[in-house]
């Protein structure tokens, strides 16, 4: 499999050289040359599959050319080493937990995926990569612990000074070793804008060799299939149109659900539930892509004002709008409903849900009303102990600290305060 540029500037590359550069030269995306089939009768024979057979038939065409197929086994094994239940609420309405991994946030899984793949790529070498990765919450917490001790690889993190949680902010501060995190005075896409221009920046790539942990990496990206893979395998037998609600804030996640249904993955439809950050929302009613500076929300992972992965949406559907339009819908909604949202799911069902899991809940409700025949599921991408204050303030509860979180709160947190891409750049070249 290569991968080529949606710029179409830079020549195509084999999926080692995509992970490495992250970003192509010419500042694109990389997506692969062919979207490959699921061997006949995988989807019939799903519920008798493990998580790994499910995940080496998804990745193996994407990675295959470049990592054999028992070091992939032990590479899914070591991903998916965690639960992903789908958890029933009422009719016609489940949560897709993702928040049982090592950080309690559904970015583990395309992070140790990736980290896994550059250990693979660098075992043999003294080449040394950094890294470098924009967060508005959760990845970069995913992103530290899948990295943290890889040899040869040492990763810099950018996050919005004061505009992620305690806790998100623990995760991402507190290991050391090779990994080291900037706070930046502004938001999440000042973040991304800077670690933009590094990877364009000539005279730095001459002296440090970059790669991305966001999802715009394909390593990061792709694996997040599994999720809708692993949702349908539990899926109890059923006639009803399969809808997936996607809490989505820079579109990688609910990118990879639509090429596992290109693959052949039998979903109706999909719903991308926002914040206030509308920029999708407002592309599907006017088919005018307009981003916005991002505004800061409690569901903040999801504030972004301009994502990255909505490209790779649009290559997915040929940039023909009236066909994405038929397989998306996608709604905003305020911190407020987010609010009552959490309380409704609380009080109705029994069920904690963090903020961003309480907007994949709002557009799969939204959706429902004009669609009530639907088997829907919104991804809790998220434990709502990472948002412990928005909890709390809420539903006036108390959420036990789980083990993972318990190991970082008593730790100091240390990163490096940062304002312009010249002290981003003078950084990475120290």
């Amino acid at each position: 499999m290569k991968y080529y540029s949606l710029n179409r500037r830079s020549p195509s590359v084999s999926y080692r050289e995509a992970v490495i550069r992250g970003i192509a030269p010419d500042g694109g995306l990389y997506f692969p040359e062919e979207i490959p089939k699921f061997k006949k009768g995988f989807i019939d024979e799903i519920r008798n599959l493990s998580p790994v057979e499910i995940g080496m038939e998804a990745m193996k065409p994407f990675v295959q050319e470049e990592i054999p197929p028992d070091v992939l086994e032990e590479i899914l094994d070591k991903v998916l080493d965690f639960k992903f239940p789908l958890v029933s609420l009422d009719k016609g309405i489940s949560s897709l937990e993702l928040f049982h991994g090592p950080t309690m946030a559904f970015k583990d899984v395309g992070a140790r995926f990736m980290a896994l793949s550059l250990g693979y790529f660098f075992r043999n070498t003294d080449q040394e990569v950094t890294v470098l990765v924009a967060t508005s919450g959760d990845t970069g917490g995913a992103v530290a612990k899948g990295f943290l001790g890889v040899p040869g690889v040492n990763v810099v993190i950018l996050y919005p000074d004061k505009k992620v949680s305690d806790i998100q902010e623990r995760q991402l501060t507190t290991l050391g070793q090779n990994i080291k995190a900037l706070r930046v005075k502004g938001t999440f896409d000042d973040c991304q804008r800077m670690v933009k221009k590094a990877f364009v920046d000539e005279a730095l790539s001459k002296s440090v060799q970059l790669t991305s942990a966001n999802s715009i990496n394909v390593a990061r990206w792709l694996p997040q299939m599994l999720y809708y893979l692993i949702a349908y395998k539990q899926r109890t037998e059923t006639d009803k149109n399969l809808v997936f609600s996607v809490p989505s804030g820079n579109f990688g996640n609910i990118c990879a659900g639509m090429m596992a249904q290109q693959m052949g993955l039998p979903v109706g439809h999909f719903i991308a539930s926002t914040n206030v950050n509308d920029t999708v929302p407002r592309f599907m009613q006017t088919s005018q892509y307009e981003p916005h500076p991002s505004t800061a929300t409690i569901s903040n992972a999801m504030d972004v004002g301009d994502p990255s992965n909505f490209v790779r949406i649009l290559e997915l559907y040929d940039n023909d709008f009236s066909r994405l339009e038929q397989n998306l819908s996608s709604y905003s909604f305020t911190d407020s409903e987010t609010k009552s949202a959490m309380t409704r799911l609380f009080k109705q069902y029994d069920y904690v849900a963090d903020p961003h899991g309480a907007v994949g809940y709002l557009g799969l409700k939204k959706y429902m009303e004009t669609h009530p025949e639907t088997d829907g599921v919104f991804l809790e991408t998220a434990h709502p102990v990472k948002f412990l204050d928005v909890v709390r303030s809420t539903l006036h509860i108390e959420i036990p600290l789980p083990r993972q979180i318990r190991e970082v709160m008593d730790r100091e947190k240390v990163s490096v305060p940062l304002q312009t891409y010249d002290e981003l750049r003078d950084f990475l070249m120290s």
